[in-house]
């Protein structure tokens, strides 16, 4: 198919001009500077946004909780959107489940076959949830609504008590389905000549 001069010219136009223009508003934004905005937050305000809770749980604050304790809140805060067979809804996922299922091609990634350490989950529930009152929760709360997931994956008892010492001793059923966050903790690491980034 031929085009005239002028109908390629008036094809390529638009191209042309939106380059002409887009690529100094890019050298623009790449170069601008600011001064004298905004200021340093103090140590109190960094503490206030430092929630992260390591995998090892070092930073879990006091406070414990039990699934019966947890199963209360979950009524209250959680079963709108995860349903009361913790089943899920257009919501919310499914928080049970999916146990043996990650190697087949209906992989269901929940609580119980899929996280690897209960702290993570410690961790998302208080910063992350009730949808729309994220960090509502105290840190009991919290521990208790954990405590009542893990027993509903069969991972701790009804009655246990989880807290800052329990918490972090919990194994969880995927804990070795992941690659371990150190070389060093890679079996054999060290026997295999292992360093960062490579393992024969």
């Amino acid at each position: 198919m031929r085009y005239s001069l002028n109908r390629l010219v008036s094809m390529l136009a638009p191209c042309l001009c939106f380059t002409c223009v887009a690529a100094p508003l890019a050298m623009l934004a790449q170069t601008s500077t600011y001064s004298n905005v905004g200021r340093t937050p103090s140590d109190a305000e960094i503490r206030a946004w430092d929630i992260a809770i390591s995998l090892d749980g070092k930073e879990l604050p006091p406070g414990s909780g039990s699934a019966k304790e947890g199963a209360a809140i979950y009524g209250k805060k959680c079963v709108a959107c995860h349903g009361a067979a913790l089943e899920g809804t257009k919501l919310g996922p499914a928080l049970v489940g999916g146990k043996g299922s990650l190697s087949t091609p209906q992989a269901r990634r929940t609580i119980g076959s899929y996280w690897p350490f209960a702290t993570s989950l410690w961790d998302y529930i208080n910063r992350a949830m009730p949808h729309n009152q994220e960090g509502s929760l105290s840190p009991s709360e919290v521990y208790a609504v954990t405590a009542f997931l893990l027993f509903k994956n069969d991972i701790v008892k009804e009655s246990e008590v989880i807290d800052a010492k329990s918490l972090p001793k919990i194994q969880m059923p995927n804990r070795n389905g992941f690659i371990p966050q150190r070389v060093e903790e890679i079996p054999d690491a060290k026997k295999r000549g292992c360093r960062l980034g490579t393992c024969p």
